[in-house]
């Protein structure tokens, strides 16, 4: 089953949705398309290509959004899948400030970084080993990371996601 992102009236990014919930809104004349997707459904009277993103036809108020959860997913999307240590591939999450040393598990203190620069670091502080941050962490803004954040992102979402969340282009996959 595909997703489809949903917008508001005023194209600002809300959320997603299953294909088949897209195309109830669609047909209910809630929504309107503004993309299509690749997938076509056929049916007795001809076909028609399900919807990749959707505009809400009346806007809807957001309530006050809380913080932007801290997941795994959601550190790798905000440091683009690279190491902040080394800038190679990313494959585990790290404290800067170790847990055991009374460091916290929030986005000030949690930073992707590859297996080795994790096991060198071990249980040290930055200050100890000599090393810098390439990038200070820092929690994500914008209605975009409630999206990539959830890893839900595809490439023809781009262009409404990156005027409500900065660079994503390094988080969306194909």
């Amino acid at each position: 089953m595909s997703q489809t992102l949903v917008l508001n009236a005023t194209y600002e990014p809300l959320g997603v949705v299953s294909d088949r919930r897209a195309l109830i809104l669609v047909l209910n004349q809630r929504a309107t398309t503004v993309e299509d997707s690749e997938i076509t459904l056929h049916h007795a009277h001809g076909s028609f290509n399900l919807p990749a993103v959707i505009r809400l036809t009346k806007f809807v108020k957001i309530p006050y959004r809380h913080a932007i959860p801290l997941s795994r997913r959601a550190i790798f999307a905000r440091d683009g899948g690279k190491c902040v240590y080394c800038g190679a591939t990313a494959t585990s999450i790290d404290h800067v400030m170790p847990r055991s040393r009374g460091g916290g598990h929030h986005w000030e203190n949690v930073v992707s970084a590859c297996h080795k620069c994790n096991h060198q670091k071990a249980d040290r502080t930055l200050k100890e080993i000599g090393w810098k941050l390439r990038t200070a962490p820092r929690e994500p803004a914008g209605a975009a990371w409630r999206i990539l954040g959830s890893g839900h992102s595809h490439q023809r979402w781009l262009a409404y996601l990156e005027p409500y969340g900065g660079d994503v282009t390094t988080t969306v996959s194909a």
